[in-house]
């Protein structure tokens, strides 16, 4: 992948705090309606009810979508609907589903009127392509419901299925304008627009954000380097995968160092051993900066959320990392509805009750082992 490539959004130092001097969106405080998604069962209940009640079009956009009990649920609901003459469309990542998507379950949705597209299938001719994956997991039915965050289509998510070792994970509900930008945005990528964004408008209280555009090459990135840079008192930060570039990790130890009380919220158990590695060898910098760093430890976080002063929030598709942040195509809420941001914050809460935080004392003297693996993870970060 070689090194990542400069940001064009223009921020230089304190002045990203001016939403005015970057691309990040200018937002306005005001109140929208989300349905906020922390259990699997709950969320694909919901979402199996909307597209059974779609009367128009079904897309869905997955990174992972299993031949699971989950995935199989999903499949006979999408077929339910084409055979009812609803446009319905399906388009997965090819790596992310590589294991998990299968021929049989992809032939069936054809056969019953499903348009199935897998994103950046492997190519002898362009194989770099492969590694630049649609990391988006978004819903989208008849244009004025959506539903988007860290949530894939699998078994993991659910209790039922996967008992009480199921992931822990974050996706929202939205309706109205929203739903409107995230139609807009599915159908732009569908079609091969992969910069495409609904056209500006008077400031509203929340926006969707894909990772990149024609006017800013790492958007999401440029997103939090503007919420870092303009804390005044907290940043709450809960990643699965916290592999951050030198720039993410200047921005959270300045805010640490003017006193903002920075807290980071990843998994003590992860479902790729390399990206906890390097993820453990960025917190010695970090904790000698006065950011707080706690693992969750009763089961696999995978939610990716962040509450800055209480009043901005940002919850979807992406990660802390290098992959995220230059690589994966990405899709965000990022809002200033301030009921949003305090049921994230009481979320964030609960989970921290769980967790065991890190302490900046005991850390040096953890086992040589481990910070050999650290290295190996930290070499490998791009790639991760």
């Amino acid at each position: 992948m070689g090194r990542p490539t400069k940001a064009s959004c223009g921020m230089k130092g304190p002045a990203a705090a001016d939403p005015g001097q970057s691309c990040a969106p200018v937002l306005a405080r005001g109140a929208d309606a989300f349905d906020l998604f922390t259990e699997g069962d709950a969320l694909y209940g919901a979402m199996l009810s909307s597209i059974a009640a779609a009367r128009s079009t079904v897309h869905l956009e997955s990174y992972i979508f299993a031949d699971d009990e989950i995935g199989r649920e999903f499949a006979r609901a999408l077929e339910a609907r084409a055979n009812t003459g609803v446009e319905v469309r399906l388009h997965l990542d090819a790596a992310g589903s590589l294991f998990r998507w299968s021929r049989r379950l992809g032939r069936r949705l054809r056969e019953g009127g499903v348009q199935v597209r897998r994103f950046h299938r492997w190519s002898w001719r362009e194989p770099l392509r492969y590694n630049r994956r649609n990391h988006r997991k978004l819903l989208v039915v008849d244009g004025a419901q959506a539903y988007l965050g860290g949530f894939n289509i699998h078994r993991e998510n659910s209790a039922a299925v996967f008992g009480e070792e199921r992931w822990r994970d974050t996706h929202v509900g939205v309706r109205g304008p929203l739903a409107a930008q995230a139609a807009g945005l599915f159908d732009a990528f569908w079609r091969g627009d992969r910069h495409w964004l609904p056209a500006e408008q008077t400031p509203a209280a929340s926006v969707l954000l894909p990772n990149h555009t024609r006017t800013c090459r790492h958007r999401l990135r440029c997103m939090f380097d503007q919420m870092f840079g303009a804390a005044t008192h907290r940043v709450d930060l809960t990643t699965p995968y916290f592999v951050p570039d030198h720039r993410t990790q200047h921005r959270l130890i300045e805010a640490a160092r003017r006193g903002v009380e920075v807290r980071l919220l990843v998994p003590a158990k992860s479902d790729v051993a390399p990206a906890r590695w390097a993820a453990r060898a960025s917190y010695a910098a970090l904790l000698h900066a006065g950011v707080r760093i706690f693992e969750y430890r009763p089961r696999m976080l995978h939610a990716k959320t962040a509450v800055v002063d209480g009043s901005w929030a940002t919850i979807g598709t992406a990660n802390l990392d290098y992959r995220s942040f230059f690589l994966n195509y990405e899709l965000n809420l990022v809002s200033r509805d301030a009921d949003l941001c305090e049921r994230l914050q009481s979320q964030f809460g609960e989970d921290l009750a769980q967790s065991r935080e890190i302490g900046a004392a005991s850390w040096p003297q953890r086992p040589s082992i481990e910070r050999l693996s650290e290295a190996v993870g930290w070499a490998a970060r791009r790639w991760l």
